[in-house]
């Protein structure tokens, strides 16, 4: 997690970057505060998302194979309270009645991913493809578009095959890249007719260094100083591949777009008057979104990502870098294998120059190699993830960031949302309807100063799995009571708020913005009331399952004791 940690500024909210900036977007004015009403362009589409192991469930149901998140979870202490994806939201069995709930939010797009081994159980497609699978997306998709709502597939949401990851060692291996090429081909080959927007991969970051650096997450590796890097280099490689697949073989009949889904927190720095902190907060930014969009764009790692690891790696007295280097032939073939760019963002960090020392191999990481410590603001709300702070200007900031380094391209917002951390039933979050109001509005600004963004997507339609958090915290639009086997949603007061601004394409103005908060509270308590019927009426079975027979033995031991001594008093 990261650190919670006070910052000792002087209110600074400028920076100026040493890169190309926009000529129309001013990075050292400070408007942090204001709002701006308006809408959004003509054809703006809004959207939510899921993702297949967070939502699904049927872990194990109709042919599908072993993923690592199935692996993982099942390890004891990986997760909080040990918690699995098993059932989840049992997403499975529920497409119609999730699909009436995206109409409800009269979504114009819906974003799902589809799991690898539900598709082909071992992730080798000469072993076996499970149709069972294959019909479960037909009929998610079929009942999208027959409600009018437009499908955005990703191929991969983090559930390796984990016949992939025994045989393999999942993304540490080259071998994968044409694997993970025939399950893509297998799903422009079946839904492709139908689905006309493709994300290869969501959040590689996470992957790379959660997965394979710290260990968090699956496959639980931690190949310090290494495994990140290699895994993220297969990963830049299996996304280009898909992508010269789907341009040379699929695009010509099926009329499609294919991008990847990139996450990045924005990194704005401490000290303003510090050259070392303001190159410290673009490090920052490179060796998260720059790591991969840099080569899809440009054909290679930022510079500054082959300079500092390569430093590092030579004073560790290792004779090559431990950031992998591309071919010139895999640059030109990589470069430019982007017809959108998603990015996911949810949070901002304050930044600083940190030296690390590299003497010792074993002391390299990621973290290490680049050389800077994050902060936060203690002023800035966090009411769920440790690591998600509401930081609004920090979203404008960063869409303005993509602009300037990659030729502004057609940008969807494919993950932005805020999480609770909250053990009661709480329907009424207002902290949600204030993220998304304040995020949505940064994102309508960048617009504004000329961003090319086409779409955005709410994180997320439902709550659902949260990775090693289990189901501690709650992005969800909607709450899942998973305490109850139906898993049945209710909707929170944001999925009423979100509404509106879908209807009105942005804010209109003050006034009736404030009546959209004010009138969503208010049905938001009625709703509390229906969700309260629930856990009365498990608690009114337990009684009856538990207190009465309880009390019926007390009762007739109580009469025994009394007919004891009735006869005793006879005698």
């Amino acid at each position: 997690m990261l650190p919670r940690c006070a910052v000792s500024v002087c209110h600074v909210f400028v920076l100026v970057l040493c890169l190309s900036a926009a000529e129309d977007f001013d990075w050292t004015k400070n408007d942090h505060g204001s709002f701006y009403y308006g809408t959004f362009p003509a054809g703006f589409s809004w959207g939510a998302g899921s993702s297949a192991y967070q939502t699904e469930g049927a872990w194990d149901k109709d042919g599908k194979g072993l993923s690592i998140w199935d692996v993982f979870t099942h390890k004891r202490g990986k997760i909080q309270l040990n918690d699995t994806g098993d059932s989840s939201c049992e997403g499975y069995y529920k497409i119609k009645d999730d699909v009436s709930l995206i109409k409800e939010l009269k979504l114009n797009h819906y974003r799902f991913s589809i799991s690898w081994p539900r598709l082909i159980p071992t992730g080798i497609k000469s072993d076996h493809i499970n149709e069972k699978g294959i019909q479960y997306y037909n009929e998610l998709i079929d009942q999208l578009l027959a409600n009018k709502i437009t499908p955005i597939a990703t191929l991969y949401h983090w559930d390796l095959p984990q016949v992939l990851q025994d045989k393999y060692g999942g993304w540490q291996n080259i071998s994968i890249v044409n694997h993970f090429n025939e399950f893509a081909s297998l799903c422009f080959e079946r839904f492709g007719n139908r689905v006309k927007n493709w994300i290869t991969f969501n959040n590689p970051w996470s992957v790379a260094v959660e997965g394979y650096e710290t260990g968090e997450h699956a496959p639980g590796l931690r190949l310090r100083g290494t495994g990140a890097y290699r895994a993220a280099h297969n990963i830049i490689k299996a996304h280009a591949k898909v992508w010269h697949t789907y341009d040379t073989q699929w695009r010509g009949k099926q009329q499609g777009l294919l991008g990847i889904s990139l996450s990045g927190d924005w990194g704005e720095p401490v000290d303003i008057s510090n050259q070392k902190d303001i190159e410290a907060a673009e490090r920052y930014v490179q060796f998260y979104l720059g790591w991969f969009a840099t080569p899809i764009f440009h054909g290679d790692y930022p510079q500054v990502m082959k300079d500092y690891i390569g430093r590092k790696s030579s004073q560790q007295g290792l004779g090559t870098s431990r950031l992998p280097t591309f071919s010139p032939q895999e640059k030109s073939y990589i470069k430019g294998t982007c017809d959108f760019l998603g990015v996911g963002h949810f949070t901002t960090r304050y930044i600083t120059q940190k030296s690390h020392p590299s003497e010792r191999s074993s002391s390299s990481s990621y973290f290490t190699d680049r050389d800077l410590a994050e902060l936060v603001d203690p002023r800035w709300p966090d009411p769920g993830s440790e690591w998600l702070y509401s930081v609004p200007w920090g979203f404008r900031r960063l869409l303005n960031f993509v602009k300037s380094q990659y030729a502004n391209p057609m940008i969807y917002v494919t993950e932005n949302g805020v999480s609770e951390k909250m053990r009661c039933t709480e329907l009424c979050d207002e902290w949600r309807i204030h993220y998304f109001k304040d995020y949505i509005n940064e994102m309508l600004k960048a617009i504004r100063d000329g961003v090319n963004v086409k779409g955005y997507t709410a994180w997320s339609l439902l709550d659902k799995f949260e990775w090693d958090e289990g189901y501690s915290e709650r992005f969800g639009l909607y709450y899942v009571d998973f305490r109850n086997k139906n898993k049945p949603r209710y909707p929170k007061a944001s999925v009423q708020f979100y509404k509106r601004v879908i209807s009105s394409n942005g804010f209109p103005n003050q006034r009736e913005v404030e009546n959209w908060r004010i009138k969503a509270i208010e049905t938001c308590s009625s709703s509390n009331q229906l969700l309260a019927a629930d856990p009365l009426t498990s608690h009114m079975e337990m009684v009856t399952e538990i207190v009465v027979p309880t009390v019926c033995t007390l009762s007739i031991l109580l009469c025994a004791i009394l007919l004891m001594f009735l006869l005793r008093s006879r005698d």
